[in-house]
């Protein structure tokens, strides 16, 4: 069952096992809220179980640019296309959100960000990059990181 994410009232539904619930609903209705004011887009998320194929994409990203296996699991995703741009989200259960920019031209921007949600600490698995913080009114502090795709996802 898709769930079409609320950035006005934010909703944990499709996330209650993770152990900062109410943050990384706050990611989720942050990113939500980018991309109805930047795209008229309307964030919609699905549980991961109905969305493998978008998993399987971006963990092969992970691993085959990186060597990065995400240990914890994936509670939510979407993917979608907007401005000739590839996106896709998995939100894990952690609180880590990782993120696919995509652009479908040849010589477009390809990137992976990570988004910790507040009160996680850094996976072991992404130890090596250095986050920035931001704060957000509906996420509180969200510390960031990417690394830009070199191959062909």
């Amino acid at each position: 069952m898709s769930y079409a994410v609320d950035f006005h009232t934010v909703s944990t539904v499709g996330l209650e096992s993770s152990p900062v619930t109410d943050a990384l609903a706050g990611l989720r209705a942050n990113e939500a809220r980018y991309f109805k004011n930047k795209y008229d887009h309307t964030f919609t998320v699905e549980p991961a179980a109905d969305a493998q194929s978008t998993v399987d994409w971006v963990s092969g990203i992970l691993k085959d640019e990186r060597d990065i296996v995400i240990a914890s699991p994936v509670l939510e995703a979407t993917e979608f296309e907007v401005d000739g741009i590839r996106m896709a989200y998995l939100f894990y259960e952690s609180g880590l959100s990782i993120n696919v920019m995509y652009t479908l031209a040849d010589g477009g921007k390809r990137a992976v960000g990570f988004k910790l949600s507040d009160g996680m600490d850094v996976p072991e698995e992404l130890g090596a990059f250095k986050f920035a913080r931001q704060k957000s009114k509906l996420a509180g502090t969200i510390r960031g990181s990417y690394f830009v795709i070199k191959g062909e996802h």
